[in-house]
């Protein structure tokens, strides 16, 4: 039986599982863009939902393919919801996540109260059809920044990040967990009704 497909904008592995994940139960195939033409993707702004936008609709007419891309970020109170939509260039370029995590921990040494530490994922996610079709979709997850690394499941913030509710970091909850109460699940599961329009997508 023919499945729907649609490309997934990134060159992030974990963000490429996770959309996997997330879509495991619809009759959609998430592929990569690897062994694919390159694609032009725009410089990345300082707002959320351009960014998902721009990422999706450069693959969607690039390729001529149904396109998913996300935008996601780390609020943090103190920091006055830094680093937001820069998250993924938090401290410089070179940084890779380890070193991302250790900065905003620096970043956060004169805030060591858990009411200090309040702290929020965001991501929007772009769904853009090759005829130019669109939709939006946000989702957040609120929680406090740990006071050190916790968990070896998940990636970028999600060592020090505890979800509310939850006495572990999202990198100890496991992606059964993670995929149910994340900002990138909660978006994704507005998208359903709009996934299932894509080719094959619906059975």
């Amino acid at each position: 039986m023919a499945r729907g497909r649609v490309f997934a904008a990134t060159s992030n592995p974990g963000k490429l599982e996770e959309f996997r994940s997330l879509l495991a139960e619809l009759s959609i195939e998430v592929l990569s863009l690897a062994g694919r033409p390159p694609v032009t993707f725009p410089e990345e702004g300082t707002e959320y939902e351009a960014n998902a936008i721009a990422k999706a609709r450069a693959v969607a007419e690039e390729l001529g393919e149904w396109a998913l891309a996300d935008d996601s970020g780390l609020e943090v109170d103190a920091l006055g919801g830094a680093p937001g939509p820069l998250s993924a260039r938090y401290g410089g370029p070179g940084l890779d996540d380890s070193g991302r995590v250790a900065r905003l921990l620096a970043a956060l040494e004169e805030f060591p109260q858990a009411l200090e530490r309040g702290a929020r994922f965001v991501c929007v996610v772009a769904l853009v059809g090759p005829g130019g079709e669109q939709t939006i979709a946000r989702g957040e997850c609120s929680g406090q920044i740990l006071n050190g690394v916790r968990g070896d499941e998940g990636f970028g913030y999600d060592p020090v990040f505890q979800p509310q509710g939850f006495d572990g970091s999202m990198a100890e909850l496991g992606p059964e967990v993670k995929d149910q109460i994340s900002h990138r699940a909660r978006a994704f599961a507005q998208l359903e009704a709009a996934l299932a329009e894509i080719p094959g997508a619906s059975g």
